[in-house]
């Protein structure tokens, strides 16, 4: 038989929403229970340097960030679980989560936190090259291109982080954008153009990866957005780094989102479309994407879960 564990708030996924969400519950002696996921601390784990957070005049290791985060939540009470959630109950209380296992998770009130994932080209040769040259995580994979020649794809902040990581590897570092300016920040961008390392190539996309599937791949095809004239370029290996995708597709059908996946959650609330379940982090937010304002929203979910939860027990 399987085992069930309940929760006044029962946690799905960590990262700074996650963890935020459970130091709030704790403290408010909820004794909250947090299932981790497939990657215990999110997007952070893979983040070498973070000189945004506040708090910390100097530059920090998102790894060390998140295991700040994790003994504190876990300090202040929390149940942490290493496990991962494969199906969801939302239609009556107590909401029903099943881990991997078997393991059955019950809660009075659930905060999602599952986060994002990377998004991709989309390209039949992406698949086949994938692991084989082709990365969506600079910080994991970098160091295997040591000496190398590579290609980054993107604009973003994450775009140029990675190209600036690649450098203490790489023997070049190529990034290409489909447009002609970048959408990162101003004071990334000029680290990005003061880098000998690094050349960029503007209104330019990935067509085809090519290489050999047994050995990895070698080089590219780029088209230009503007001529739609093709080239091919060198390269030992490409890292997508174009943006994420929420993690939410455990919850369709059984929470109101909208066309990219978000969570729709109600104006100046973490409240999702079912009484109790609340959203918070960058499974609905599809604006900022910052570590500090998913913690924000984890506060949020956990003061109103609090709420929720006193306003059913003077009912």
């Amino acid at each position: 038989m399987s085992e069930t564990l309940h929760s006044k708030v029962l946690i799905i996924g960590s990262g700074p929403a996650g963890y935020t969400a459970a130091i709030y519950a704790a403290r408010a002696n909820l004794k909250p229970m947090l299932v981790t996921g497939l990657e215990p601390g999110g997007q952070l784990m893979i983040t070498t340097e973070v000189e945004n957070y506040p708090g910390f005049a100097d530059v920090i290791q998102g790894p060390w960030l998140m295991e700040q985060m994790q003994k504190q939540a876990v300090h202040v009470g929390t149940n942490l679980i290493n496990d991962y959630i494969k199906e969801v109950d939302f239609s009556s209380r107590p909401f029903k989560a099943i881990g991997d296992q078997g393991t059955v998770y019950t809660g009075d009130t659930v905060v999602i936190c599952t986060g994002a994932k990377a998004r991709w080209l989309g390209l039949p040769s992406e698949d086949i090259y994938r692991g084989k040259g082709v990365s969506a995580c600079a910080t994991c994979d970098g160091f295997f291109f040591r000496g190398k020649e590579v290609v980054i794809v993107g604009g973003g902040n994450s775009a140029v982080e990675e190209a600036l990581f690649l450098t203490n590897f790489c023997s070049k570092v190529t990034l290409i954008h489909r447009r002609d300016s970048l959408r990162a920040e101003k004071i990334l961008q000029q680290r990005l153009f003061d880098n000998d390392k690094i050349e960029i190539i503007w209104d330019h996309q990935v067509e085809e990866i090519k290489g050999d599937p047994a050995l990895g791949m070698d080089s590219l095809i780029l088209k230009n957005v503007k001529t739609q004239e093709t080239q091919t370029l060198k390269a030992d290996g490409l890292f997508v780094a174009i943006g994420h995708d929420p993690a939410t597709d455990l919850f369709k059908g059984k929470l109101d989102m909208d066309d990219s996946g978000y969570i729709i959650t109600r104006p100046d609330s973490t409240a999702t479309s079912i009484e109790g379940v609340y959203a918070a982090g960058d499974v609905t937010d599809d604006n900022y994407r910052q570590a500090v304002t998913a913690a924000g929203m984890g506060c949020m979910a956990a003061l109103e879960s609090d709420r929720f939860l006193a306003l059913k027990s003077d009912n």
